[in-house]
């Protein structure tokens, strides 16, 4: 059996009407995907677009005018919930698309779609993944950026990719963030989002507290935000007690609420997590402090940004449409792993030692770029 990819498109007597995507990961693989839903939508406009993702990822699909339904199955599920799953999807769609390569997101499209197709690893291991598709595309993992990625698939289906990231929100999540807000009486704020969901790509708390106070002393208010986890909160509330006058909205808002807020902020600095890819995709003012992540696949994808190229380079800090990168320097950067003691848990040298002036002269330079 051949590992050679398919080149031919797939070719549809009449349009699908039901179209299943899977993405089960994390919160920022489902924010990435959300090209491929505008670029299905925009070519099969009266098809039915479901999302298939891990219980509590999609929160920034929420107000998406792409997607009908979003479907959910635990990460680790038990059997019963599996099979129900399984039940509920059987050949119910003309074509389910796998924009990831494990087993599966496979298995998913191939239990739902008539006609599958996904991202798979050009090697002999996948043989027979690759047998339960219609088409396949090679899945780079260094040197192609996850927008990018995931649009390449598109190509066997015969649809334009638009390369456009929506977080979205509802109207009751703007009426949270308008809430949340209503304490700055209307004044410029700036978001900081100190926390991310793993210790390797963690900066210092002194750091942010020294960017928060900068902040603060160009006439700007200081927004937290952060996800409600007991850890976090805490954290968050260590920086906010150093801040004057911060307001601290970690716990208090949805995955929209959050995107809400940032759409209105003169400029957002965060870690590699999600919250820093939804700010870069709004279009705001953005500085992404990254370590041990490369950031050619992971880095924020900023607004307007063309699929015709990766907007980042593996190596240094550097600038892409309303978004300056700052990475943490050293020869072994970007190592690609989880810290330098290689679990979710270690710290990463490059992070701790980043400079809070490097993180500063970047925030400067992108508010100067806004005026």
């Amino acid at each position: 059996m051949s590992t050679e990819a398919t080149t031919k498109t797939l070719a549809f007597a009449r349009p699908p009407e039901r179209i299943l995507v899977v993405v089960t990961r994390r919160i920022g693989d489902v924010l990435l995907a959300t090209p491929v839903l505008r670029s299905l939508k925009n070519a099969w406009p009266r098809a039915r677009i479901d999302v298939l993702v891990f219980a509590g990822t999609g929160g920034f699909l929420a107000g998406n005018r792409d997607v009908d339904h979003v479907l959910t199955v635990p990460e680790r599920p038990d059997l019963v919930t599996h099979l129900k799953l399984l039940s509920s999807i059987a050949r119910r769609y003309d074509l389910a698309l796998s924009l990831l390569p494990g087993d599966r997101p496979t298995l998913y499209a191939w239990i739902a779609g008539k006609r599958r197709a996904g991202l798979q690893l050009p090697d002999g291991k996948s043989r027979w993944k690759h047998a339960l598709l219609d088409a396949w595309v090679p899945f780079d993992d260094t040197e192609s950026h996850t927008v990018r990625m995931h649009l390449a698939l598109l190509a066997v289906i015969g649809v334009e990719p638009i390369a456009d990231v929506a977080p979205s929100w509802t109207r009751a999540d703007e009426t949270q963030a308008e809430d949340a807000l209503a304490p700055l009486g209307g004044a410029r704020y700036a978001v900081m989002h100190p926390y991310p969901k793993f210790r390797y790509k963690m900066w210092t708390e002194e750091g942010w507290v020294r960017v928060g106070r900068w902040l603060e002393e160009q006439g700007l208010k200081v927004v937290l935000t952060g996800a409600p986890g007991a850890a976090e909160r805490a954290y968050v509330a260590r920086v906010a007690s150093q801040i004057p006058n911060v307001v601290d909205l970690s716990g208090a808002l949805s995955l929209g609420g959050v995107a809400c807020v940032i759409s209105g902020a003169a400029a957002y600095v965060g870690p590699d997590t999600a919250i820093t890819h939804a700010a870069a995709a709004l279009g705001v003012p953005t500085v992404a402090l990254f370590g041990p992540t490369n950031p050619v696949k992971w880095g924020p994808w900023p607004a307007e940004h063309s699929v015709a190229a990766n907007p980042w380079h593996r190596k240094g800090s550097q600038a892409a449409g309303c978004v300056r990168l700052v990475q943490g320097e050293g020869p072994c950067v970007p190592c690609g792993g989880e810290g330098c003691e290689k679990h979710i848990d270690s710290a990463a040298d490059c992070l701790d030692e980043l400079p809070p002036a490097r993180v500063i002269a970047a925030l400067n330079d992108v508010l100067l770029a806004k005026q």
